[in-house]
């Protein structure tokens, strides 16, 4: 926990990408989001901060911890991440489920953080409108 509490999240304006594969039958939102990488060397996630590696390293995407808690770390990096985004934010999340990350935690901090102004390119509320239900 001390990794995603205190290791560096910073991105580059612009520059970063999320995705939402969660309570989703596919992880077709991660393959998009992943093939968008490859296409833009510039473009960053969460995995490429020095808090992610570390996080990878220490086994948080393997079954390590009991779900609920490797799931809570990442909450906590992620926080912390959308937190200091600035610029557009690219974000690969169709049918994102309300209990998902990008959900919950995501995208309300995107909201409240104003050095964050588009998503996809997109006024930031336009696009979270599309998420009310």
């Amino acid at each position: 926990m001390r990794a995603a509490e205190e290791e560096s999240v910073s991105t580059p304006p612009d520059s970063l990408v999320l995705y939402s594969i969660s309570y989703q039958p596919t992880e077709e939102n991660k393959d998009k989001a992943f093939a968008y990488l490859q296409k833009n060397p510039q473009a960053m996630m969460i995995d490429q901060t020095p808090c992610g590696q570390k996080l990878i390293a220490l086994g948080m995407l393997e079954d390590t911890l009991p779900k609920e808690q490797i799931t809570e770390v990442w909450r906590v990096a992620s926080r912390r991440l959308i937190a200091s985004a600035e610029g557009n934010i690219t974000a690969f999340v169709d049918n994102a489920d309300k209990r998902s990350v990008f959900r919950g935690e995501e995208l309300p901090g995107l909201l409240k953080n104003p050095k964050v102004k588009t998503i996809n390119g997109m006024d930031k509320f336009v696009f979270a409108a599309r998420f009310k239900d």
